[in-house]
C-alpha cells in the first residue's frame, strides 16, 4: 500500500505545477483524498481535500481560485493544480488518503496514508 507523489519543482512566481499522488495497492475510489503543506518549523497544513465520491472540493482560503485538486479514478490517482503560483506557497507537498464515505478534512490525524512529499520551491 503507496502513495507516490511526484510533480513537485522550481518554478517562478506566477508559475504553474501539477502535482500528482499515484496509489498502488489500494483503490482510491472509496476514500477522501488530501493535499498537506509544510514548512520548516511549522505543522502541516491542509490545502485542499475532496470526498470519495468527489463532491464539493474544498480549499483552503489562501489558495481558492488558483488550485485545482481532481482525481482520476481508472488511473488511480489524484491531482493538484497549481496556478499564479507565489513564494508563500512554498512548501514540501503530501498527499494523503482515509478510507472514509464522509467528508474530507484538513485533519492530519484523519488520514490513514501518506505520500513522501514532493518539494514546490517558488521563488524569482
Amino acid at each position: 500500500v503507496q502513495l507516490q507523489a511526484s510533480g513537485g519543482g522550481s518554478v517562478q512566481p506566477g508559475g504553474s505545477l501539477t502535482l500528482s499522488c499515484a496509489a498502488s495497492g489500494f483503490s482510491l475510489n472509496n476514500y477522501a483524498v488530501a493535499w498537506f503543506r509544510q514548512v520548516p518549523g511549522e505543522e502541516r497544513e491542509g490545502v485542499s481535500c475532496m470526498s470519495s465520491s468527489g463532491s464539493s472540493p474544498v480549499y483552503e482560503q489562501s489558495v481558492k481560485g488558483r488550485f485545482t485538486v481532481s482525481r482520476d479514478r481508472a488511473k488511480n490517482t489524484m491531482y493538484l493544480q497549481m496556478n499564479s503560483l507565489t513564494p508563500e506557497d512554498t512548501g514540501l507537498y503530501y498527499c494523503a488518503a482515509v478510507d472514509t464515505y464522509y467528508d474530507c478534512s484538513f485533519y492530519a490525524h484523519d488520514y490513514e496514508y501518506w505520500g513522501q512529499g514532493t518539494l514546490v520551491t517558488v521563488s524569482s
